[in-house]
C-alpha cells in the first residue's frame, strides 16, 4: 500500500481516503508454548492497517480525525513522550489529509538538543514541536496548562495522550468486533488504555479481553480505573469481560530486559516475524508466560492483537 497525498487545501479530511486494510487478516501459528498446552495462537494483524496509521493508532485516531473534519477543525494538539508512537502517527496524519499538528513532548530537557529518530519523524511529516517540562506536563490538564498553549497556538483540537477518549474508545469497538466468535481470550498491550475499553465493549459474550501494561508505577491501579472511565464516557458504563496483567513491563515504557530480547530474538526466529520491542514483544511474552502457567485451558484459542511494526 502506496503513502496518500495531502488533502488539497479547502477540500475536507476524510480519514477513509487513506484505504485502511480493514478488517485486518488474523494468522494462526503454531508455536511451541501454546501448542504443547493444546491452545491455539491466533495474531490479529492490526500493524497491516496502514503503513503510517497501524493497528490501534488507526482504530483510536480515525473517529477523532471524522470529528474534527466535522466541525472543520483544521489544527490539532496532542500529548507524548520522545519516542511516542501515537505523535508520530499524529503527525502522520496530519500530512495524508492536511491537518496542521503540534506535538507537546514531555521534558524540556529536549528542547535544543538534535531530535532523535522518532521526533524527527514527526518533524518531516509537519508536526511542530512543543517541549514541556515534566512537572507541567503531568497536569497537562489543568485549566492554566490548556489555556497557555491555547494563548500560544491559537485554536486547536485537543487529542489526548495515547489518543485515548470517548472516540477512540467507540472506534476500537470495532477491533472486537472482528474478533467476535474467533478466540477465547484476546489480549492486547496498553499504554493509556483506550484500545482495551473499546476492544472489551466489542467482544462477544463468553470472550475476555486481557491487557499487559507496558508502563510500570502503580499502573494496574490508575490503567484499570482509566479503562473503567473511558468505558463509562463512551457507552454509559461497564463493558465486556477484561483484566490486567502487571508482570510484563520488563522496567517500563521502552525499557528492555534480557529475558525480553532473548524471546523477541526466538520468537522472530522461529517465525519470521520482527518484533516491535515496547508494546508487542511484551504482549507475547505474557501470554507465553501464561500458556507455560496453564492459564488458558486445552483446546481454546488465544488472539494477540499486534499493534505496530518495529
Amino acid at each position: 500500500m502506496g503513502r496518500v497525498t495531502r488533502t488539497a487545501p479547502g477540500q475536507q479530511p476524510d480519514p477513509h481516503s487513506l484505504r485502511p486494510r480493514l478488517p485486518s487478516p488474523v494468522l494462526e501459528l503454531t508455536d511451541g508454548p501454546f501448542a504443547r498446552r493444546g491452545v491455539r495462537l491466533l495474531l490479529k494483524r492490526d500493524d497491516l492497517i496502514h503503513p503510517d496509521l497501524p493497528g490501534n493508532k488507526w482504530r483510536k485516531l480515525e473517529p477523532n480525525l471524522r470529528a474534527a473534519a466535522a466541525a472543520g477543525d483544521r489544527t490539532l494538539l496532542t500529548f507524548g513522550g520522545a519516542y511516542s508512537n501515537h505523535l508520530r502517527a499524529t503527525a502522520a496524519a496530519g500530512r495524508l489529509l492536511g491537518f496542521c499538528t503540534i506535538g507537546v513532548v514531555r521534558g524540556d530537557e529536549l528542547a535544543g538538543r538534535p531530535l532523535n529518530p522518532s521526533l524527527a519523524r514527526c518533524a518531516a511529516d509537519g508536526m511542530r514541536l512543543h517541549f514541556l517540562d515534566r512537572a507541567r506536563y503531568r497536569r497537562a490538564a489543568d485549566p492554566d496548562v490548556r489555556a497557555a498553549l491555547h494563548d500560544r497556538f491559537g485554536a486547536f483540537r485537543l487529542i489526548p495522550e495515547g489518543g485515548s477518549n470517548s472516540l477512540a474508545a467507540q472506534g476500537c469497538t470495532e477491533l472486537g468486533r472482528e474478533l467476535r466468535g474467533v478466540a477465547d481470550t484476546v489480549a492486547v498491550a496498553c499504554g493509556t488504555g483506550g484500545t482495551l475499553a473499546g476492544l472489551a465493549a466489542g467482544l462477544g459474550p463468553r470472550q475476555r479481553a486481557l491487557g499487559f501494561p507496558v508502563l510500570k508505577g502503580g499502573r494496574p491501579h490508575f490503567l484499570g480505573r482509566a479503562v473503567g472511565e473511558l468505558q463509562t464516557a463512551a457507552f454509559g458504563g461497564p463493558r465486556g469481560d477484561w483484566r490486567l496483567d502487571d508482570r510484563f513491563h520488563c522496567g517500563g515504557y521502552a525499557r528492555r530486559t534480557p529475558e525480553l530480547d532473548a524471546f523477541a530474538d526466538a520468537f522472530e526466529d522461529r517465525h519470521g516475524l520482527p518484533l516491535e520491542r515496547s508494546y508487542v514483544a511484551k504482549l507475547l511474552y505474557g501470554l507465553t508466560t501464561l500458556a507455560e502457567e496453564g492459564a488458558f485451558a486445552p483446546g481454546s484459542a488465544v488472539a494477540a492483537v499486534i499493534t505496530g511494526r518495529p
